[in-house]
């Protein structure tokens, strides 16, 4: 159903990240709204701490996927935002701690000048297949 695509003319970077995922015959996909570090009531989580905020961001995408009856294995395509390019590497390192090495998403990740809340410092949005 899912193929990991690593083409020989791109930089193989599949500890990272899939340059490309190939999914053919799956029952579904799965959109996930941008989740942020945000608990149940609404209350930012880690103020000022990307490493915490980017960890409840991830939990708060593993709720969707859960409640959809997935995991982060299903997961084909993230979309991250940071609002400073320093955070960058920290967020490199919760995400590999996260997502199962042999089955990282495609990725895009960009750097914008704010989120929703001032308090926000990430935001990820994801797609899954299954």
């Amino acid at each position: 159903m899912k193929r990991v695509l690593k083409p020989k003319g791109l930089v193989d970077a599949s500890d990272r990240y899939s340059q490309g995922i190939l999914v053919e015959g799956g029952r579904g996909l799965l959109f996930i709204a941008g989740q942020t570090a945000s608990d149940r009531d609404g209350n930012v989580v880690g103020v000022g701490d990307i490493r915490a905020q980017a960890r409840k961001a991830f939990e708060n995408l593993e709720t969707v996927l859960k409640e959809a009856g997935l995991g982060f294995e299903h997961l084909v395509k993230t979309t991250v935002y940071l609002t400073d390019r320093s955070y960058r590497e920290e967020y490199n390192r919760v995400r590999m701690e996260v997502l199962p090495k042999d089955q990282r998403p495609t990725s895009t990740l960009l750097i914008i000048s704010g989120l929703a809340r001032l308090e926000y410092l990430i935001e990820i949005e994801a797609i899954a297949a299954f």
